[in-house]
């Protein structure tokens, strides 16, 4: 690289990152705005489904209904931590990441109904409950690993494998 676009491409990356962050702090005030509407819901939902006959009763499909409801509204807010954490550390954090994941794939069991779902869909939604149910293992045993990004290097190489050494 030539040393004399360097200054230049320094200022495009601060600008691009500042770009970036500011999209990421929009994110943030809609996300808000997403689980304000969300809870807003689920409320006024609960509220229709007492006063329907028979009144101030849920039936379970009902109950199955609201929980669905609910667990949106809790990605939701787990999606506006991830992206506060960013904001906070300009870091993903893979855990919670990991988190929010599992949240919505149990969403999607939890409201699953048996009845109208193929077969191949529950094989499918199988595999994808014990593969997040590894992965989170996987995460939640290894130490605190972080993705950091936008972080520039002095010498401009991209930053060294974990375990590989100088020489080679």
């Amino acid at each position: 690289m030539n040393s004399e676009n360097k200054p230049v491409d320094e200022a495009l990356i601060r600008h691009l990152q500042f770009v970036i962050r500011s999209c990421v702090r929009a994110l943030a005030i809609l996300m808000v705005f997403v689980i304000v509407m969300g809870v807003v819901d689920v409320g006024w939902t609960i509220w229709q489904m007492l006063i329907s006959p028979p009144r101030f009763i849920m039936t379970i499909s009902d109950i199955l209904l609201t929980f669905g409801a609910f667990m949106v509204v809790l990605i939701a807010i787990e999606i506006f931590v991830n992206v506060r954490i960013y904001l906070r550390d300009d870091i993903f954090h893979v855990k919670i990441v990991i988190d929010t994941a599992l949240m919505a794939v149990a969403r999607k069991v939890i409201v699953l109904d048996m009845e109208k779902t193929e077969p191949l869909a529950v094989l499918a939604l199988g595999g994808l409950v014990v593969a997040s149910g590894v992965c989170y293992w996987l995460v939640h045993r290894t130490a605190g690993r972080s993705l950091r990004i936008g972080q520039d290097d002095s010498n401009g190489d991209p930053p060294a494998r974990p375990g590989a050494n100088a020489a080679g």
